[in-house]
């Protein structure tokens, strides 16, 4: 029993540093040959869980979470990473359920619950999402993606005086946060009031030289340059 023990164990160990790698093929093959020697060991199973979440092969990453969770009801990874892959799948209600069991076993997780709301936006139930995203605001303030979640939703819903006022909540929090600049940018342009718009835009630029996001923040400055405030095109 000690000899298969400690193959399994080199197996197991082969697997995680093959993971970390990021090299998932040659991982799950490791991980599959401990299963092999032990089928009662919840993290082996979470870890090949892992390896077919990043090959996109979601239905096989769900089937180890899933005896992952049977194996140890406590597993509150597995519970998290099984709400992450049906999100993936666009299966709302399934990850619903997960992330619920998950903040079960760990209620302080800011991340389980923020999942928890973008599998409730999945399912085109916006104001619960909302009621979440609020919640942890009030039990969290200085988690910056709960704010940066639920004003992208009232962006959605064209709501930008009220994701415009989270967004400048969040900065008395965190003025380093250069994607709420942006956002308040997107919130002032749309609500017409240009000049503060171009004035978060630049900000926002000053701070990230090399975002992804600096192309369409430039687009928008650049059109609102030649744009006067009354909307008329400025002759150059």
């Amino acid at each position: 029993m000690g000899y298969n023990t400690n193959i399994q164990n080199i197996f197991y160990e082969k697997a995680n540093t093959l993971c970390g790698g990021s090299l998932y093929r040659e991982a799950a093959a490791n991980y599959l040959n401990a299963i092999l020697i032990d089928r009662n060991n919840a993290k082996i199973y979470f870890g090949l869980g892992i390896c077919y979440k990043h090959l996109k092969n979601y239905e096989k990453a769900v089937k180890y979470f899933e005896i992952a969770t049977e194996l140890k009801p406590d597993y509150f990874e597995a519970f998290y990473e099984l709400g992450i892959c049906h999100q993936l799948m666009g299966i709302g209600c399934g990850a619903i359920k997960n992330f619920v069991c998950a903040i079960k076993i760990k209620p302080d997780s800011d991340d389980a619950v923020l999942q928890l709301g973008i599998s409730h936006e999945l399912c085109d139930e916006d104001e619960m999402a909302l009621m979440i995203y609020q919640k942890l605001i009030e039990n969290s303030p200085e988690y910056t993606k709960s704010y940066m979640q639920k004003s992208s939703l009232l962006m959605k819903m064209e709501q930008y005086k009220e994701a415009s006022f989270i967004l400048k909540r969040l900065l008395k929090f965190n003025p380093d946060c250069s994607d709420a600049y942006a956002g308040i940018g997107v919130c002032m342009e749309k609500l017409g009031n240009k000049s503060f718009a171009r004035r978060y835009y630049r900000k926002f630029l000053s701070m990230q030289e090399l975002s992804p996001q600096n192309e369409f923040i430039r687009e928008r400055l650049n059109k609102l340059k030649f744009t006067s405030e009354k909307g008329f095109s400025i002759v150059k």
